[in-house]
């Protein structure tokens, strides 16, 4: 069975990538890929051609899955992600 470490309305930090540094809300979780949809991050230009003869074509906005190892949970009260705090503590002892 697929289980990630994020689950549907978490916060997350994005640790790689073009949007490194970014936080959002997992919107929606595709285990069997290992992929997460996050708010506001993976966002891409997709250009539609017209549907129908006369209409124009669109460039839409839209958003594309990142891969669940590229995020971590993000710790509501310090706004820090929650593995980084974790491995401080450790080095800390």
């Amino acid at each position: 069975m697929n289980t990630l470490h994020v689950k549907k309305g978490d916060t997350v930090v994005v640790l790689a990538g073009n949007e490194k540094g970014k936080s959002g809300k997992v919107l929606e979780v595709f285990p069997k890929l290992a992929m997460v949809l996050v708010e506001g991050v993976g966002m891409k230009k997709k250009h539609q051609k017209a549907r129908r003869e006369g209409h124009a074509g669109q460039i839409i906005d839209k958003h594309f899955p990142i891969h669940a190892s590229n995020v971590n949970l993000k710790d509501s009260k310090k706004e820090k992600s929650a593995k980084k705090e974790k491995t401080a503590k450790k080095a800390a002892k």
